[in-house]
């Protein structure tokens, strides 16, 4: 009995790693027309090989991104046209970051880490509903892409590589 009572305690515990494995944002929700501070979580590499890259997509909306240094490993971002204008302290935004890399790092395996950006998050997004920051975790040959959104409906555990979200509270 002890036997079997260790081997499903064992079990629920792998199911419970395999559950928590995927890179997620340390805080998951924020108020629209706030500045969200995205602490990106990255819990191992890609089967058992470290990881040497993280690029994270910008959804429509976060906008004046403005990603923190990592020592050892490179920073680029890529920015673009907003699909329209944004207002931010009095400014008209129509540019901005759509994409944020972290290269030439090394993150072994059986270690973990943390990657982050700052950015306001628009006040005309929609309360209520999870906004999704596609990542793609590259780890020298492999890569590991954290891209998944789900349908309406769709329960997001569901999902094998599962974007990381955060879900948008009314303006306070």
């Amino acid at each position: 009995m002890k036997t079997y009572l260790f081997a499903a305690g064992a079990l629920l515990a792998l199911g419970t790693n395999a559950a928590l494995a995927h890179i997620t944002l340390e805080t998951q929700e924020a108020a629209v027309g706030s500045t969200y501070k995205a602490v990106l979580r990255v819990p191992h590499g890609c089967e058992g090989k470290a990881t040497t890259a993280v690029r994270v997509q910008i959804p429509e909306g976060v906008i004046s991104v403005k990603p923190m240094p990592k020592p050892g490993w490179t920073l680029q971002t890529k920015k673009g046209k907003y699909e329209k204008s944004y207002q931010l302290y009095g400014e008209t935004l129509t540019t901005g970051v759509k994409e944020v890399d972290w290269s030439g790092g090394n993150l072994p395996d059986e270690f973990y880490d943390e990657f982050v950006f700052r950015a306001s998050l628009a006040a005309d997004l929609p309360a209520g509903q999870m906004l999704y920051f596609p990542v793609v975790q590259e780890c020298g040959d492999a890569a590991a892409r954290w891209i998944e959104i789900p349908a309406a409906g769709q329960d997001e555990d569901s999902l094998e590589t599962p974007a990381p979200g955060i879900k948008l509270l009314p303006k306070k």
